[in-house]
């Protein structure tokens, strides 16, 4: 079989060869991938004539059947799930160097939908003119025939390598806009690695089904790590389902494409806003993976949003976040698709979704359902600058409605920001990377599930408040009396309202009478406006003070850097 890194390699040099200086490198990879699929969807055609029998039969029943029955009829007699009718393939464009652009035209609409949706969302059209009129088109393709990607040279796994190694270089050219849909590999297999860490006994044996879904699947990297850690890790005779779904058109086509050519199904993969359009209303599924966008509005989706979560069990019915982050919804869209005897969750976070939003509010609201039906279950605390666009700290949030007996009514929280390796250079915003040994210690941390110095474990009603009004009463300025209502009750002072937050561990007439009461003597509670509350305060938890240096310690620090200074004076002075 062929060395996936060496055919990455050559694909790259076609790429560079044949697109330099007409086209920017960060373009590269719109072009080159579409031409990659299409050249593994040749090769597969290719083989035992599976082309002149799909031309065979289309010709054979397209006057005798509607058009919805044609595709399944072909796609059983050749055994694949795609087909082209076209009598070109990239191979036979190259017999007529004159008519190259037409025949393209005839080649791309030869293919059965599955393909073209793919190409339709590559936006492939705006690159094809441009190779035709700077008279590169032909020998674009023709380059591409000399790249050998038949099945029985290059499997499944090593066509999935290829893939995902070219669109990483790609991603690598374009810092700037990768982190939209690319997540590094090293972030996806701490995450994956967390998801099936504690329950691989479970999944041993034949006949085990299980689905993995991501439902902003960007290019399909968490979906593909996640089945490949599944098969090497736990069960290699498992049959594992991918689907997720997608919103950025090209991102989508790039997901889809990677699905065809490995062999998963690419109706799986589905285009459109899982917010506002959910593609798999009514399923459920039992391991959801994703990186959601941080700190991007939901506005674009607020009807559909709302709509939703106006209906009794809507996936949004406990409240939304504010307009401008939209992460959450995302959370609440996958735990809406648990399945009921059990599924687990990974999601990457920035902070916002740890402590933004007071009582009351949506995002508050959201922390309390889920700590209150005790599906979260670990939270991790990743190093910083480990994206392409974004140095900020990042989190994994662990959730499941299955939770082992010893984790119940109990949040883990692991502190693994300094678990990584400096890189030699940096990738956009990213210099830092999580190594296989950094995962294996975060994973034996979360599965020991003890506390350490970068360890702790709460019960859940650790993170819960009440916030409690306190009010004062309204005092005439002239007479210094109490101002009351008609029924005799002092009127509250609202430029003198004030708020406590009252642990959900303590009695609150006794925090208050402990507290507040001896500080303001003539305040009370309006328990009407009692609120319950959820945060998670990560940094307080694993905060260690550090005593102040004496002043005598920097005196000496002092004195030491003056002789050294005036030793070095002398020095000069004696030259």
């Amino acid at each position: 079989m062929a060395n996936y890194q060496e055919l990455a390699q050559l694909v790259w040099n076609v790429a560079d060869d044949v697109l330099r200086n007409l086209f920017k490198q960060h373009e590269y990879g719109d072009i080159t991938l579409p031409f990659l699929v299409l050249r593994r969807l040749d090769c597969i055609l290719d083989e035992d004539r599976r082309k002149e029998e799909a031309i065979k039969a289309y010709n054979q029943f397209k006057d005798q059947v509607d058009e919805e029955s044609l595709p399944p009829i072909i796609t059983n007699k050749i055994n694949t799930n795609f087909y082209n009718t076209s009598k070109y393939d990239l191979s036979r464009l190259s017999d007529d160097p004159n008519n190259v652009y037409l025949n393209f035209k005839n080649y791309i609409n030869g293919f059965s939908q599955n393909v073209t949706d793919i190409i339709e969302n590559f936006n492939l059209d705006r690159f094809i003119d441009r190779l035709h009129t700077n008279d590169r088109l032909y020998i674009f393709c023709d380059k591409f025939t000399e790249v050998d990607l038949h099945p029985n040279e290059v499997d499944n796994r090593t066509m999935g390598l290829v893939f995902e190694e070219l669109l990483r270089r790609f991603s690598e050219m374009s810092n700037e806009t990768s982190g939209e849909h690319y997540t590094p590999r090293d972030v996806v297999q701490l995450l994956v690695s967390l998801l099936f860490a504690e329950h691989s006994e479970e999944l041993r044996g034949e006949g085990i089904v299980r689905s993995i879904f991501d439902p902003c699947c960007g290019t399909g990297g968490m979906l593909t790590i996640g089945k490949k850690y599944f098969h090497e890790q736990i069960n290699s005779k498992a049959t594992v389902r991918l689907l997720g779904q997608e919103l950025n058109a090209q991102t989508y086509a790039i997901c889809k494409s990677d699905m065809l050519i490995i062999g998963e199904d690419p109706d799986n993969i589905r285009h459109g806003s899982s917010l506002s359009k959910d593609q798999f209303q009514g399923e459920r599924f039992d391991y959801m993976i994703t990186n959601p966008p941080f700190g991007v509005s939901w506005k674009s989706d607020a009807d559909a949003v709302e709509a939703d979560g106006k209906t009794a069990n809507g996936r949004f019915s406990v409240g939304t976040p504010r307009s401008s982050d939209g992460a959450l919804l995302f959370l609440q869209h996958m735990l809406s698709k648990m399945e009921d005897n059990g599924s687990r969750v990974g999601i990457v976070f920035n902070g916002s979704p740890l402590f933004t939003g007071d009582a009351g509010s949506g995002e508050s609201d959201i922390r309390k359902w889920i700590i209150e039906n005790d599906w979260l279950e670990c939270i991790v605390a990743l190093p910083e600058k480990l994206f392409f666009n974004t140095s900020i700290g990042t989190y994994i949030w662990i959730l499941t409605n299955k939770k082992s007996a010893a984790r119940q009514g109990k949040i883990q929280l692991i502190n693994a920001v300094d678990f990584h390796a400096d890189m030699k250079r940096n990738l956009g915003n990213k210099n830092a990377l999580i190594s296989d040994t950094h995962i294996h210690q975060i994973v034996k941390l979360y599965t020991n599930f003890e506390e350490t110095e970068h360890c702790k474990i709460y019960p859940n009603e650790f993170f819960g408040y009440t916030k409690v009004t306190v009010e004062r009463p309204l005092v005439d300025e002239e007479t210094g009396g109490i101002i009351t209502d008609r029924q005799g009750n002092p009127k509250p002072d609202t430029a003198l309202r004030d708020y406590e937050r009252v642990p959900l561990s303590e009695d609150i007439d006794d925090y208050y009478q402990r507290e507040v009461k001896p500080h303001v003597s003539d305040s009370w509670l309006d328990k009407k406006k009692n609120k319950v509350g959820y945060e998670i305060n990560f940094n307080k938890y694993f905060y260690q003070y550090t005593p102040l240096r004496s002043l005598k310690e920097i005196a000496d620090e002092i004195l030491t850097l003056e002789q050294k200074s005036e030793d070095l004076l002398n020095e000069v002075l004696e030259l």
